[in-house]
């Protein structure tokens, strides 16, 4: 794998062995890319904050610094995958502007929109009082493994319901998988607006209806 364009173009990166962790092809990363680049130059913070859900390698992310991404938060669980994840960035020598979060992308997107969530018991007292400028993401790209399709509609539920307060105005919400496999027009408040296919993958956009 490599990295398409921008800062970093042609610089190559390490990838998880195995098929537990899928890399998006360069092909469908720039087919990607070409999408989100009037986005990612133009957000509406002036900067774009990328969000890279079941990150892997890293690669969706990595693409996203190079072609101008300000910030980028990685979730990624498994334990190889991280270690490959880590050692790209490295290898790119990308220090500030990213957080990797080892967790799975359900607690991570629990623990994300809790300062959106106001309590029901007005008696309640939180000990730890929300965050005024909590973090808002204008591109969310999602990508589950093979052996976890669930993960779609868990994921794709979640941004549309609990957790559509992390989401900056206007934003995308991006998952790739298998073009035979069929995602659900809606998901709560996230509606999708467009479908690509290439090979075997497609992407599907959503956005806040």
């Amino acid at each position: 794998m490599r990295i398409i364009a921008g800062t970093f173009r042609s610089r190559t990166l390490a990838a998880p062995l195995g098929m537990s962790t899928r890399p998006t092809s360069d092909r469908l990363r720039e087919t990607l890319f070409n999408v989100l680049a009037p986005r990612i130059q133009h957000s509406f913070s002036g900067e774009v904050a990328f969000l890279d859900l079941y990150a892997g390698s890293g690669a969706v992310g990595l693409e996203s610094i190079s072609r101008g991404a300000a910030r980028v938060t990685f979730v990624e669980r498994a334990p190889a995958a991280l270690k490959i994840l880590n050692a790209n960035l490295e290898r790119l020598g990308i220090s500030s502007g990213v957080r990797v979060q080892a967790k799975s992308v359900s607690a991570f997107l629990k623990s994300a929109s809790l300062p959106h969530l106001k309590s029901a018991d007005p008696k309640s007292v939180d000990p730890k009082p929300a965050s005024p400028n909590p973090e808002l993401y204008d591109v969310v790209f999602l990508d589950p493994p093979y052996d976890e399709a669930k993960e779609y509609a868990i994921t794709l539920e979640s941004l549309g319901g609990a957790a559509q307060g992390i989401l900056a105005p206007g934003a995308v919400v991006v998952a790739e998988h298998r073009r035979k496999q069929s995602l659900e027009e809606r998901y709560g408040n996230l509606k999708r607006t467009r479908v690509l296919e290439q090979g075997d993958a497609a992407l599907s956009f959503y956005a806040v209806d």
